[in-house]
C-alpha cells in the first residue's frame, strides 16, 4: 500500500534497519530473506534520496537523514501498535500482560517486591520481566522496548514523562568488628579508609556518591568494585572495608548481615528514585493501571528521616 508515493511496508523495513544497524539481523527480525531485504533497502534509498547508512570500518553508521528518521518511524509504528492493532479493553484480573521494567537491585529489593506481591493478588496472570539498568535507557524508552524505567531522577532525560516515587539518602556502612571505623567519621578518615564501590553495566557507570567525588576531583581508595549495591554487605563483613549505600537497602540487609551504620561525611542531599515511561504509553490503559499501583505503593513508604528515627509512615 502506498501513501504519497511511499510503500508503507517499507517503514517496517526501515525501522528494523535503523534499530539493528545490520542487514542480516534486520532481515531476521522481520522474517525477510536477505535478497528481499537488500531490495527493500534499495527502494528506501531511492525514495529518500539518501544512502541511509555508510560503512566505517566494520561499523554501520547512520547518515544524518537516517538519524532524523529513526525516532519518527519508530514513533509512528508504536502509535499504530498501541492505538490500532493492540487496542483492547484492559481487565487486570484477566490480563496476561507482561511488563518489561528496567531497574536496579536497590529498587527491586526495597520497593518492587511490594509491587509484585500486590499485583499477584489483583492480577494473578500479569507477569514482569525485570531488566538491569542499560547504558542508554532513553533509547529503550524511545523504541518502546521497555514499559518503565526506575532509577534516580537525576539520571533521567526530559524526553519522556516521569513521576517521583520515593526519596533516599546515602550512609556509610562497615562491619561492627571494624575497629578502624569510629562512631563519627571525618572526611579525611573516610577518604583514607579502604572502600567497596558499586559500578554498573559494561562501562562501569558510577553511583551518586562516586559521581560527587569525581566532580570535585577527589579519589578514594577503592579496594573492591562490585556490580550492584546488594553485593556490598558480604564485601565489608569481617573486614576493615567501608562503603556508601542507600539507607533503605542497608535496613533491608541488616536482617541478614550485621552492619555498622555511620553518617556519610559528604554533603550529599537526598536523592529521588523516579518512574519513567515511554511518551507513547502515556494513555495506554494497562500502563496507567500499573503506574497508579507503583505510585500508590511508593506513597506508603516512610521518608529516609522517618526510617532513621524509627517512626511509622
Amino acid at each position: 500500500m502506498r501513501f504519497k508515493g511511499l510503500d508503507l511496508n517499507l517503514l517496517v523495513v526501515l525501522d528494523a534497519l535503523l534499530t539493528q544497524r545490520n542487514l542480516t539481523a534486520a532481515a531476521s527480525s522481520i522474517n525477510l530473506s536477505q535478497p528481499a531485504m537488500s531490495a527493500a533497502v534499495a527502494r528506501l534509498r531511492d525514495y529518500f534520496k539518501d544512502e541511509l547508512f555508510t560503512m566505517s570500518g566494520r561499523e554501520r553508521v547512520l547518515t544524518p537523514r537516517a538519524e532524523t528518521l529513526a525516532p519518527a518511524v519508530r514513533g509512528a509504528l508504536l502509535k499504530i501498535q498501541s492505538s490500532i492493532i493492540s487496542w483492547d479493553p484492559f481487565n487486570p484480573a484477566q490480563s496476561d500482560r507482561r511488563f518489561r521494567i528496567t531497574l536496579s537491585d536497590f529498587a527491586t529489593l526495597v520497593f518492587f517486591e511490594k509491587v509484585v506481591e500486590r499485583v499477584a493478588r489483583e492480577a494473578p496472570a500479569v507477569s514482569f520481566e525485570l531488566l538491569p539498568l542499560d547504558e542508554d535507557p532513553d533509547e529503550l524508552l524511545r523504541r518502546g522496548d521497555v514499559d518503565f524505567l526506575i532509577c534516580p531522577e537525576l539520571f533521567m532525560s526530559n524526553a519522556h514523562p516521569r513521576a517521583a516515587l520515593f526519596d533516599d539518602r546515602f550512609v556509610c556502612v562497615g562491619c561492627p568488628t571494624n575497629k578502624q571505623l569510629p562512631q563519627q567519621l571525618t572526611f579525611e578518615r573516610y577518604m583514607s579508609m579502604r572502600h567497596v564501590a558499586a559500578k554498573f553495566g559494561p562501562t562501569l557507570k558510577v553511583s551518586i556518591e562516586e559521581r560527587f567525588l569525581l566532580e570535585h576531583g577527589l579519589k578514594r581508595r577503592v579496594e573492591v568494585v562490585v556490580q550492584a549495591f546488594s553485593m556490598i554487605p558480604p564485601m565489608v563483613s569481617g573486614t576493615a572495608r567501608i562503603a556508601a549505600m542507600p539507607s533503605r537497602l542497608v535496613e533491608h540487609f541488616k536482617k541478614t548481615f550485621p552492619l555498622k551504620i555511620i553518617e556519610l561525611p559528604l554533603p550529599l542531599p537526598a536523592f529521588t528514585e523516579a518512574l519513567q515511561w515511554p511518551a507513547l504509553h502515556n494513555s495506554d490503559v494497562a500502563s496507567v493501571w500499573l503506574r497508579e499501583i507503583l505510585l500508590q505503593e511508593a506513597s506508603r513508604m516512610s521518608s529516609p528521616r522517618d526510617a532513621k528515627k524509627g517512626r511509622k509512615p
